[in-house]
């Protein structure tokens, strides 16, 4: 490794002084890099391979040093893993990054500016903030989760179990599922948000005869898209240096309760499309597919295509699945008043067609629309310095595309319904600074009490709901750290309605691990009766019968990530199948996770079930509660 790394420090060295200062990147100067494609053997034997975990240098615009990064087989994002439904694959996520590596993340905290001002985050460089010597200090423990993948609990990438240098996590997947794109990261406890950051992340494909039978785009025809957005550090002369810096800022220099600072997650200036800042992609006059994730920890986008003119470009995009697989029929993607950008929270997966045809000769760019700005134009008060993610150039090849666009995609897809035995779970996402939180948001797990009269009313960790029907429910917490007791059990096979209660304005795209879900509806709520000393309610959160949320014609269909935004209920139901174990459910703002918003749950045979010692498993075996 030193043999390597040595050259590669002369080769930096060299080029620092021709490094860019900040705003200074030319975008769509990189061709856009596709990671290579891993396709175990198909055979009837399960398959074994090894995934190996080590440091590379990755060059994130021609215009930029050379970074140290983290990647799996050393590339950045890891190679893109196919496989067929059924094909059971064994891999072995070996972690080769050398004891005493320097850690490829440089971590920051700065100061919140006034109100109406940029947000020092979105800016390059420290600012003069010293690095924080525990992050620098951090050895390479990781653990591998296939995000979206139904295996047991012992092959989920559980986050305690992460390994250093020369051991390997062994993880079995069944693949017993329909055609998807899932993707993999690190999810190793308490530093999830800058292992990613280093470059542990890629992407997974499940094929099917279903899908393969509707002739869609393929080969360099189909591509996968994903997204990051990322902060770089700069030298003593105010040059980029490409280190990757995470920039967070402290909205509480000194939590009464902790004696911490209280920062909000992490937004970086910088949009990379696999690995790349800014790069452009040549594409022919035909249909494309576009395989998108959200990779970010924390940024949401708010995508929207656009023309030489910054217009808005209609009608040439459709996406035909999420996060569990195709939808039953095509989505238009119009960017008219119903839908005025495709917004992508951390983890959500889009799959996406593109009709480039009748535009040859054209440059279309993807842009990250700011709440303040016209598409393609800055917005740093919004978040948005740098709206620029990628460039398509588009070839005139004279050649007919004879892919005509399904009406419907899924004839196996099957839409739930509230009819559908099940159980019920209330879980609450309060607000930061919260009585006993230490300033973050927390997750709450609820149970109903049945008697009032058995709480105080108002009390720490009580909540009343008046709910649709008028009806006033008492719920006390019985969770809100990650390490307080189960709380959950769930019967293997069984069907449950989760419904997410966010109590404050943040939007949280929460993710449950192993089973697929969808959307049954959104609410909205007047949280104003619940009070933050408190830690409770004094009057009954609401709901709003006013305020009517329909559902967005692309959440229809299986998803495992979902958008919480508040004050607001999500109603989600899935079949908790395919596996046994101990799972998690947590944010997917990765600070957010590491902070604390993330629970475990387990999963068994139902008949195991019935001799159940514990509490926390109300509703279980399709019994209807609530």
């Amino acid at each position: 490794m030193t043999d390597t790394i040595e050259p590669i420090n002369e080769v930096l060295a060299k080029e620092r002084d021709q490094a860019p200062a900040p705003g200074e990147l030319t975008p769509y100067v990189a061709p856009l890099t596709v990671p290579p494609v891993l396709r175990p053997a198909t055979d009837d034997v399960t398959h074994e391979t090894e995934i190996a975990l080590r440091p590379a240098w990755v060059r994130l615009h021609p215009q930029l040093p050379p970074t140290l990064m983290w990647g799996y087989d050393g590339q950045v994002p890891g190679p893109t893993i196919e496989v067929r439904r059924g094909q059971r694959v064994r891999i072995a996520w070996t972690n080769r990054i050398p004891k005493g590596s320097e850690y490829p993340v440089t971590a920051v905290e700065v100061p919140i500016g006034p109100p109406g001002t940029p947000a020092a985050n979105t800016e390059p460089g420290r600012g003069g903030a010293e690095p924080n010597k525990d992050v620098a200090a951090l050895p390479a423990w990781t653990v591998t989760h296939l995000h979206g993948a139904q295996t047991g609990g012992g092959n989920d990438g559980w986050t305690d179990n992460a390994v250093g240098f020369g051991d390997a996590q062994l993880s079995e997947y069944p693949n017993d599922h329909q055609a998807v794109q899932w993707w993999y990261h690190d999810h190793a406890m308490n530093i999830t948000r800058w292992n990613v950051m280093a470059g542990l992340y890629g992407t997974y494909l499940v094929r099917d005869d279903e899908e393969d039978a509707l002739g869609l785009p393929s080969g360099e025809r189909e591509i996968p898209l994903l997204l990051a957005d990322r902060n770089l550090d700069t030298d003593e002369d105010g040059r980029l240096n490409g280190r990757l810096l995470h920039k967070t800022l402290i909205v509480q220099q000194s939590n009464p309760e902790t004696g911490k600072p209280v920062s909000i997650p992490f937004f970086g200036p910088y949009n990379t499309v696999n690995g790349q800042i800014w790069p452009y992609a040549d594409v022919d006059d035909a249909w494309y597919r576009f395989r998108l994730v959200n990779a970010s920890n924390a940024r949401i986008y708010n995508l929207v295509l656009i023309d030489e003119d910054d217009q808005p470009v209609p009608g040439i995009i459709h996406q035909i699945g999420s996060d569990g697989g195709l939808l039953p029929r095509p989505v238009p993607v119009d960017f008219d008043e119903a839908l005025p950008a495709l917004t992508a929270a951390p983890a959500e997966r889009f799959d996406l067609l593109v009709d480039f045809r009748g535009l040859g000769g054209r440059r279309l760019r993807l842009v990250d629309k700011g709440p303040g700005q016209p598409a393609g134009t800055p917005d740093p008060v919004g978040g948005v310095r740098y709206p620029e993610v990628m460039e398509f150039r588009v070839r005139e090849t004279c050649e007919e595309d004879s892919f005509a666009l399904p009406e419907v995609l899924s004839g196996s897809f099957r839409r739930l319904s509230h009819d559908i035995p099940h159980g019920h779970r209330l879980i609450v996402l309060t607000p930061p600074g919260t009585k006993g939180s230490g300033g973050h948001p927390e997750i709450w797990e609820m149970a109903e009490v049945e008697d009032p009269a058995e709480v105080s009313i108002p009390a720490e960790g009580v909540i009343q709901v008046t709910g649709a029907n008028g009806t006033t429910k008492t719920y006390r917490r019985t969770a809100r750290t990650f390490n307080d007791g189960l709380g959950f059990t769930i019967g293997e096979g069984t069907y449950e309605q989760w419904t997410f209660l966010n109590l404050s304005p943040i939007l949280h795209p929460m993710h449950i691990h192993l089973a697929d879900f969808q959307v049954l509806g959104r609410d909205a709520y007047d949280a104003s009766g619940f009070d933050l000393t408190l830690g409770g309610t004094r009057t009954p959160v609401r709901f709003d019968a006013g305020t009517r949320i329909p559902l967005a014609p692309n959440e229809l269909g299986h998803k495992d990530v979902f958008q919480v935004p508040g004050p607001q209920a999500l109603r989600v139901m899935g079949k908790f199948d395919g596996a046994y174990g101990r799972f998690m459910y947590h944010c997917h703002l990765l600070e957010h996770e590491d902070m604390g918003m993330m629970r475990p749950f387990v999963v068994m045979p139902p008949e195991a079930l019935k001799f159940d010692h514990g509490a926390g498993h109300g509703g279980h075996g399709g019994g209807h509660t609530g």
